[in-house]
């Protein structure tokens, strides 16, 4: 014979249901534009294009991006981009600057001449970002200049304003 008590599964689950539609009745209502505005970001997460040449950095970025649950495609340099870019929407794009080949301003005049991508918006990264090279971003259409090495909260930051 066992001494073992049987467990009232029936009250645990009334108790539980109890709780939780306290706190579902405590908790703040969102508006439904919101509500929408949360769900289409559960469907399809925004899509960021990572540019840049450095390997740790891009695979390093490209983990804490997709943590923060965006979808990331990640490009080497210019060269690389008619491999990169498929069919998918592109969100934002995040270009460094010194690229080989061609840099990142010149990327960016590329983007800005294309009909599919110029409305993209762009932040530039970069080890050298001088009051030159933000106004000359600027110029061309960036949103916003991270200087690496830059917090990722501030990162966080700006892809929450402009996502």
């Amino acid at each position: 014979m066992s001494d073992k008590k049987k467990i009232n599964v029936r009250h645990l689950v009334e108790e539980i249901t109890k709780i939780t539609k306290k706190r579902m009745l405590d908790g703040q209502v969102v508006s439904l534009s919101e509500y929408k505005k949360i769900k289409q970001k559960l469907k399809t997460p925004s899509h960021i294009l990572l540019i840049d040449d450095d390997d740790s950095f891009r695979k390093a970025l490209t983990r804490f991006l997709k943590s923060e649950g965006f979808a990331v495609t990640s490009s080497l340099d210019g060269t690389q981009l008619s491999e990169v870019l498929g069919d998918d929407h592109i969100d934002l794009i995040l270009l460094d600057v010194g690229l080989p080949w061609i840099n990142g301003f010149e990327l960016a005049e590329i983007l800005n001449e294309s009909k599919d991508l110029c409305d993209i918006p762009v932040i530039f990264i970069s080890g050298k970002a001088d009051d030159l090279d933000i106004m000359r971003g600027k110029k061309l259409g960036a949103v916003d200049f991270l200087k690496k090495p830059f917090e990722l909260n501030d990162l966080r930051k700006k892809l929450e304003q402009f996502l």
